[in-house]
């Protein structure tokens, strides 16, 4: 049996809502970028909602609208996809790591409150948080300062956001939430996207629901909206002639094809979700009991997780290099999820990163193994990959 890794969940819906953009004028922002930046803003219950060419790009100028610039400070996790800590250098700013917890692998808000701590205080407490090479910098900026805090919500469940509430507003930080894997989930209650004051969709095709590329940024602020919307297309603002351009900005349009795809994929979306859910309850069934694997552990906080990726972690004395070439040759793919970002070879190089700076990240990093997963998987699937796997571990 061969098994995609990911497959996105696409119906004649979807693809009769695509063709029928080809038939109209509007190709870039038009009536279904309109229509899917409101449903999408009254589906996680904020007041705006602007779409962007990618996750990415909603984290960049997120960033930007935070205030950070060159030399400032932002606190966020090793444990992510590199374009949670790659957004912050795009602005020259520098990224505070700090380690996960070990359960939820998230972002760890005792040590998000230390850090604030430490840095606001200045001095030798200071530098123990700063990367290696800026703390050996014999030229660090003066007017640089900790601007904001962007937690990631890791595999779809919410960071937990209330103790990180109360660092930011005792240190006046913006709060940038990465929920690129997490929409429709929820922390006690309240959904992701609107625990910070910004939030964060992606919407690519392993997502929960997908548009091909593209994301989305949310936000309560009417001048937050105001900017991202300058800021996606050229600087151009609502005053500006044609061709005018207020200030710098990019080419971060999302298409009206993929605004309608993303349109018919939210009116899904509680079946997506739902179908994803079913998935890995078939993975956790099969999988809690079994020796050397821990399935993954959900905190009393989410009261609902959005299940984007299923990640198990590996015990110790289990060689994963050689679980994962054992699963290929059987027809099941897998991937380590994720290598730690300050172990990435440009973090290392620029910042001076070495192995056993983040020990909670990096034991995570070399455990942890995601399995096939998608709302379209079959239980035939789920047990043909669980029998594998389960040989495989036991050797």
């Amino acid at each position: 049996m061969q098994i995609p890794m990911s497959s996105p969940d696409l119906t004649d819906a979807e693809i009769a809502a695509v063709n029928q953009v080809l038939t109209t004028r509007y190709l870039s922002i038009g009536p279904q970028m309109e229509a899917f930046e409101q449903g999408l803003a009254s589906y996680v219950g904020t007041q705006y909602a602007v779409g962007v060419n990618s996750g990415t790009s909603g984290l960049h100028l997120a960033v930007i609208a935070a205030g950070v610039g060159e030399g400032d400070l932002v606190i966020t996790t090793p444990f992510s996809f590199i374009s949670s800590a790659n957004c912050i250098l795009f602005e020259r700013a520098i990224p505070v790591f700090v380690d996960v917890d070990p359960q939820t692998l998230n972002i760890d808000p005792a040590l998000v409150a230390q850090a604030a701590d430490d840095l606001a205080q200045g001095g030798n407490a200071a530098e123990h948080w700063l990367p290696p090479a800026v703390r050996k910098s014999q030229t660090p900026n003066p007017k640089s300062q900790l601007k904001a805090v962007l937690p990631v919500d890791a595999f779809g469940q919410p960071a937990d956001y209330d103790p990180i509430r109360q660092v930011a507003e005792r240190h006046g930080l913006a709060i940038i939430e990465d929920s690129c894997e997490a929409i429709g989930a929820e922390y006690k209650g309240r959904k992701a996207g609107t625990l910070g004051d910004i939030g964060v969709f992606a919407f690519y095709p392993n997502k929960q629901m997908t548009t091909g590329e593209g994301g989305m940024i949310v936000t309560d602020r009417d001048d937050w909206d105001a900017l991202f919307r300058s800021l996606r297309n050229q600087g151009r603002d609502v005053f500006d002639a044609w061709l005018n351009h207020t200030r710098l900005g990019y080419n971060y349009r999302m298409d009206e094809m993929s605004a309608a795809l993303g349109v018919s994929q939210l009116n899904r979306i509680e079946e997506l979700l739902v179908r994803r859910e079913r998935v890995a309850q078939m993975y956790n069934e099969r999988l809690d009991e079994m020796d050397g694997i821990t399935v993954p552990y959900i905190a009393p906080e989410t009261t609902r997780i959005s299940w984007f990726v299923y990640v198990i972690r590996l015990a110790p004395e289990v060689d994963r290099n050689r679980v994962v070439v054992d699963l290929k040759e059987r027809g099941v793919p897998s991937r380590p999820y994720f290598t730690p970002i300050h172990l990435q070879p440009f973090y290392r190089e620029r910042f001076g990163y070495q192995e056993g700076d983040f020990p909670v990240t990096e034991a995570v990093g070399r455990s942890a193994l995601a399995l096939p997963f998608s709302s379209v998987m079959t239980e035939e699937q789920v047990d043909y990959v669980c029998k594998a796997l389960r040989a495989i571990v036991r050797t």
